[in-house]
């Protein structure tokens, strides 16, 4: 795993050498081993290395035998040796061991479409000499970012946004859509970012860049059709298996010791248990443990330690500690977040690193795959309770997925109706299943500014995300709906990115996911949805693979989310007078109205509700660390200079006073 970047120009004017090494030194980060450059008359390619495979061979930028085509790569190609030994037989000579030359030849074989090959998680440009064309490419479910931006004339990428931040003409502005988008759906929309005018490249997608032109294709996505006729359930359970040893067997090809987290969930247990049984690599584990029992699964771990006998390893995660990383959290994600899970993984991350492992194996997918989340089970009650809306019976069965939740019990059912989004006008909603997520994050949008909504304007996030569902999408079942805007919003946007590679790669930490390997996943989408969730019984069929591997108490145990201390980190009603000095000037009246995001007013009540002890829920926690999380990343990336919106001159009144 490392970290890439450069530029194309079509000015005529020579890449900027030294610039193109203070990109890379930006995101040193991500590859700690090895630096590297290379730049001719029109492009610049930079690279900086996570040695995992080839040592000695697999240095990078990288050139075929007549340097006319080169490449920087960030990522690994996981069926690497059967596409050397296939490639090879159509003539192609290698010179090293690496995944990295994989790519070139398959390339100059294939073109474009060799992507069509690669079983991996990637992102990669290729420089191609002749034609003049650079070609990048992002693995299928988004694993791997990847940034670009155009500045007079020239096409700049880079694994991170603090890359392409380096360069001087680059404008460091919030994108006020953006910001709507993550503050309804947890995330931004690829192509869209946080950052006005710096694009994601969206999972599955190439872009090509030529004489001055990008054109982006999608070249891969999941179709939710059911096989007809469907296999015995026996079949379909030993094809898993199958899928997930191999996956999993490849994704510990490495000449480095590979490490795997154990969070004591079924999908991490399976995975190591997988690990153990099917191959002889020793094996080192590694978890996070909480002071508060409301978050903590260490019981679950060491049942699985017990059972596998690992060598395991955990840290202890207490709200004082995600309070004092959550600003390095914050740089490192680049977006605002909602939630502070992402700050124990940071941690995670720096103890796997300290303990001299660069890779691990972990469970991340699962649940999008194989129908795990609670969004599901929610949806499906919720179907059930609208085919009869009188009924007075079918809505308690929300009882039994939200027993934390008694004041919500208690209302009238028009007022449970409201909330679950079981209206009539909401049942034929193509977002029924998402629908009260979203709609009670929309809820936090009430502390934007006045400047801030007039901006937005009649933007509509529904509508953006109605034009880009597939046109296969109404023909999928309601519970593959679900599926898909989880695996293609949530999955990438958040799961894979602020609390996947972006705090792993903080501390030059890859992570590997045999439940994200493509075959996978295109095996998981025509399962039958009754093998995803068997009444209110989550992931059903791998529950039954795994009842051979892990133990009783994981395999029984309820399912719970992962999730760590929120706005108490930050804020302690127990203690009113401490709170972390970032905290106390970020939230404050002068930097609230400075940054001109959000309402003072409204943030003032915010923080004296918390310090006061008050009774807080969902809303009041996510509020907080999504202000803070914003205010953070205005103070550590966006300019003081003159911007062209409201909200930017606000900034720029405070820097100039």
């Amino acid at each position: 795993m490392c970290g890439i970047a450069g530029f194309v120009g079509f000015d005529g004017r020579r890449p900027d050498a030294a610039m193109l090494r203070q990109m890379i030194r930006a995101i040193a980060h991500r590859g700690p081993d090895a630096a590297e450059t290379f730049h001719d008359d029109h492009v610049g390619l930079a690279h900086a290395r996570l040695s995992i495979i080839d040592h000695s061979g697999g240095g990078q930028p990288m050139s075929n035998e007549n340097g006319s085509l080169w490449v920087t790569f960030n990522g690994e190609i996981f069926n690497f040796v059967e596409l050397r030994t296939e490639l090879t037989g159509l003539g192609h000579k290698f010179v090293s061991q690496s995944d990295t030359e994989v790519i070139l030849h398959a390339y100059r074989e294939w073109g474009e479409s060799c992507v069509r090959h690669f079983n991996g998680q990637w992102a990669f440009a290729v420089w191609d000499a002749r034609e003049r064309t650079l070609f990048l490419s992002r693995d299928r479910l988004g694993v791997r970012p990847l940034f670009y931006t155009w500045v007079n004339g020239q096409f700049v990428f880079a694994s991170e946004v603090k890359s392409l931040l380096v360069h001087p003409n680059v404008r460091r502005e919030i994108d006020p859509l953006a910001l709507e988008q993550l503050f309804t759906l947890w995330t931004t929309v690829p192509p869209r970012t946080i950052f006005r005018d710096i694009f994601e490249l969206p999972p599955a997608h190439n872009l090509t860049v030529h004489e001055g032109q990008a054109v982006t294709q999608r070249y891969w996505h999941l179709d939710y059709v059911p096989d007809d006729p469907p296999l015995s359930d026996e079949d379909y359970a030993d094809q898993l298996l199958e899928l997930l040893v191999d996956a999993t067997r490849l994704r510990l090809r490495a000449d480095v010791p590979v490490g795997a987290y154990l969070s004591g969930g079924l999908d991490s247990s399976l995975t190591t248990a997988l690990i153990r049984k099917f191959t002889d690599a020793p094996l080192r584990t590694f978890s996070v443990t909480f002071d508060d029992t409301e978050f903590d699964e260490s019981r679950f771990q060491q049942d699985v330690v017990s059972r596998l006998n690992t060598d395991h390893q955990s840290i202890r995660c207490t709200s004082d500690d995600i309070g004092r990383v959550f600003p390095d959290v914050v740089r490192h994600a680049e977006k605002p977040m909602l939630r502070t899970a992402p700050a124990p993984l940071f941690l995670l991350s720096q103890l796997v690193r300290e303990q001299g492992y660069k890779v691990v194996v972990t469970g991340e997918g699962a649940d999008e795959m194989l129908g795990g989340y609670d969004i599901f089970k929610d949806a499906k009650v919720r179907r059930f309770w609208g085919r009869q809306l009188d009924s007075k019976f079918r809505p308690l069965l929300l009882n039994k997925l939200y027993p934390y939740l008694p004041n919500l019990q208690a209302q009238s059912p028009a007022y449970r109706q409201a909330f679950f989004n079981v209206r009539p006008q909401d049942l034929g909603s193509p977002f029924f299943s998402h629908l009260p997520r979203w709609e009670l994050t929309s809820k936090l949008k009430q502390f934007f500014t006045p400047e801030l909504k007039a901006e937005i304007g009649d933007y509509n996030v529904y509508e953006e995300l109605l034009a880009k569902l597939p046109f296969e999408y109404s023909r999928w079942p309601a519970f593959c709906q679900a599926q898909y805007l989880e695996t293609t919003l949530l999955l990438p946007g958040y799961i894979l990115a602020s609390q996947g590679d972006r705090v792993a790669m903080a501390h030059s930490v890859e992570g590997r996911f045999p439940f994200l390997d493509y075959r996978v996943a295109e095996f998981a989408a025509r399962l039958p949805t009754r093998l995803k969730m068997h009444g209110l019984n989550e992931k059903h069929l791998l529950k039954k693979v795994a009842r051979d591997f892990v133990p009783e108490s994981v395999l029984n145990r309820s399912k719970q989310p992962y999730r760590a201390p929120d706005a108490k980190s930050f804020v302690k009603a127990e203690s009113p007078r401490e709170s972390l000095d970032y905290v106390t000037d970020l939230l404050s009246i002068d930097r609230i109205v400075d940054t001109g995001l959000f309402s003072a007013g409204a943030v003032e009540w915010l923080v004296k509700k918390l310090r006061g002890g008050q009774i807080t829920g969902i809303k009041d926690n996510m509020a907080l660390v999504g202000i803070l999380s914003t205010q953070l990343l205005v103070d550590q990336f966006i300019d003081p200079q003159p911007q062209s919106s409201p909200v930017g001159q606000r900034i720029t009144e405070r820097v100039s006073t």
